[in-house]
């Protein structure tokens, strides 16, 4: 595995992993109501719609590097 191909799985994997932190974090906010539960809730959601368009960015950025 190339590290081109390792770092846009680990772009998929830490959306993933973000996207299920903001949840997780929104949940306990309802359950407790502070406001750091959400503050986390927004930072987690927040990276998880930017991670893809670094991605993005990182695949135009190398696009004559092989994936091999």
């Amino acid at each position: 595995m190339s590290l081109k191909a390792f770092h846009i799985f680990f772009i998929t994997v830490s959306t993933l992993f973000l996207a299920g932190f903001g949840a997780w974090s929104v949940n306990s906010y309802a359950a407790s109501g502070g406001t750091v539960q959400l503050l986390f809730a927004v930072l987690g959601f927040a990276g998880a719609v930017a991670l893809p368009f670094y991605g993005a960015w990182f695949l135009k950025k190398t696009k004559g590097v092989d994936l091999v």
